[in-house]
């Protein structure tokens, strides 16, 4: 199956009534005949549902048609995005451990990276994360390499395969947030990254209605119990080892569920993933030409031929650069007047919507770092991020080139 008859055909819905969509189950609990039955459910030597914080139908129906769409072994769905970052790392990490990151990350990423530093866990950030940058970093303590696929909004776009190569010369795991190009743009797996993370929220729901958050495991990672001990206990999955010790672990112990309404939602708009981001990717790269040709704006958009990232976009991303751009407009208030003369364009703080939406990021999803932050993750006074839209092409140019002649 080619990618958008997978989205509808690739896992089978599991409905004795014939339901073409998996139903939703708002339960809370699962009645059992026997306490015995109970019993082996909680112990996990039966199959079942017991409590929706632990496992719910709806909700394990959406983590297999994200782990089937990454070519995953399995997926575990969480509240939010952050909340899949945050169980991807401490699933394997702990006091002492130190992770090499990329500066560019999305700004919540960088104040969770921070808030780690109090249990003893050190991230080392690189401007962008390559192999040559991520070599010298690397020694006996570190334990994971995290990076973006696009980075979100500095939106450089990683070498995954010699990134990999040098994670595993190392023995540990590159993680990948990919939640800004999709498995539709790309499929880290196939490059070698060893753990995906989304925050489903964005293009995987579409709709901007649910908060949601998914890990994905390639299951190919071997977890050394010397480098990782925490993995002791769970040898005996072999390569479910990191699924079973999140779900028994961090994932299951923080309460970290996703609702069984936000994984319907989310499976909704899955479905119709694959014609969001063709026509978001085209409307991104057209708006982002048309924009380069106007005075009084600068333009990053990694699909552009003047970006450095243009051969690795057209090499591992199929040629399309995904679903936002970034502009530069001489300072802050040419800015703030560039986003408010906008008439199609809301002004929120997510991205991914069918709607276009912009944000000035260094007042808002980059209010708790600093200068130096900002600048790395390439956030300016002057820079507006724009998630385009599946809006008419036309209207969107006019709506930009209005709002810059204001």
């Amino acid at each position: 199956m080619k990618f958008n008859t997978s989205l509808l055909h690739g896992t089978a819905v599991n409905d004795k009534y014939g339901a073409t969509q998996q139903p939703i189950y708002q339960v809370s609990a699962f009645a059992h005949d026997s306490a015995e039955t109970l019993e082996k459910v909680f112990s996990n030597h039966a199959p079942g549902y017991a409590y929706s914080r632990i496992g719910n139908p709806t909700v394990d129906a959406f983590e297999k048609r994200i782990a089937g769409l990454e070519g995953g072994i399995g997926a575990v769905a969480c509240s939010s995005g952050m909340s899949a970052v945050t169980m991807s790392l401490l699933n394997i990490l702990r006091s002492g451990d130190e992770v090499i990151a990329g500066a560019g990350l999305f700004g919540g990423t960088i104040d969770l990276f921070g808030d780690l530093a109090q249990f003893g866990i050190t991230v080392k950030f690189v401007d962008s994360v390559t192999a040559e940058s991520t070599a010298p970093l690397i020694n006996e303590r570190t334990r994971a390499v995290f990076t973006e696929l696009i980075g979100n909004p500095k939106l450089d776009v990683v070498d995954i395969k010699s990134v990999a190569e040098v994670c595993h010369a190392n023995s540990i795991p590159l993680i990948i947030d990919s939640t800004t190009a999709t498995p539709y743009l790309a499929r880290p797996f196939e490059y070698g990254a060893d753990i995906v993370v989304h925050s489903a929220s964005k293009y995987i729901n579409g709709g901007g209605n649910s908060i949601a958050g998914v890990i994905i495991d390639s299951g190919r990672f071997r977890w050394d119990t010397a480098k990782f001990p925490a993995f002791d206990g769970y040898k005996a999955f072999g390569k479910f080892a990191y699924l079973a010790k999140l779900r028994n672990g961090f994932w299951r112990n923080a309460g970290v569920c996703l609702s069984p309404f936000n994984a319907y939602m989310c499976s909704v708009g899955l479905e119709t993933m694959g014609l969001r981001m063709d026509r978001i990717c085209e409307n991104a790269k057209q708006l982002a030409e048309h924009l380069q040709s106007l005075d009084g704006v600068t333009v990053n958009y990694p699909a552009l031929e003047s970006s450095p990232y243009y051969p690795l976009v057209r090499s591992q991303l199929g040629g399309r650069g995904g679903g936002i751009l970034t502009i530069r407009t001489g300072s802050k208030e040419k800015a703030f007047r560039l986003i408010n003369s906008l008439k199609y364009a809301l002004i929120a703080t997510n991205i991914g919507d069918i709607r276009t939406l912009v944000i000035h990021p260094a007042s808002t999803i980059y209010l708790h770092s600093d200068k130096e932050q900002r600048e790395q993750a390439g956030v300016y006074d002057d820079t507006i991020r724009v998630s385009v839209g599946i809006e008419d092409i036309d209207d969107l140019k006019n709506d930009f080139e209005n709002a810059i002649g204001s």
